[in-house]
């Protein structure tokens, strides 16, 4: 099983961020954290390392209705929560790749039954917003 979700599309690196969040939320999906990787290593390891990573946004992506439902069959599932969502581009690159957690990789490190019906839930939700931004993508 591959643990990432992944599509590339043609949209500038900005507008990729913008329509990640708003294709999340159009999925009742808010960002509870956000991680700016390029400019933490532009701080901690400085700008070469930055540039050389190009653009990277990790985002923690939630639905709190299905966080409390696996939490409620799994507590150890909150090591495993928010979903996260990657939007990156390196400094070469002609197009941005957004990838998604696949919520089955839950499944595969649980051994409790609720756990199965979250990941459906959420893998269901995540693949209508990549499906969104690759369709939206390909009509422009």
């Amino acid at each position: 099983m591959n643990y990432a979700r992944t599509i590339t599309i043609s949209l500038p690196y900005e507008e990729a961020v913008s329509r990640v969040r708003e294709e999340l939320a159009n999925q009742g999906i808010g960002v509870l954290t956000e991680i700016d990787v390029r400019a933490t290593f532009e701080t901690k390891l400085g700008v070469e390392s930055a540039h050389t990573l190009g653009d990277y946004l990790i985002l923690g992506a939630c639905n709190p209705a299905l966080a409390e439902q696996a939490l409620t069959a799994e507590p150890d599932m909150g090591l495993l929560l928010p979903c996260n969502v990657v939007i990156r581009r390196s400094p070469s690159a002609t197009t941005t790749t957004v990838q998604a957690i696949n919520p089955q990789t839950m499944v595969q490190l649980s051994k409790s039954p609720g756990i199965q019906n979250v990941a459906d839930h959420a893998d269901q939700r995540l693949l209508v917003v990549l499906a969104a931004l690759k369709e939206e993508n390909t009509n422009k």
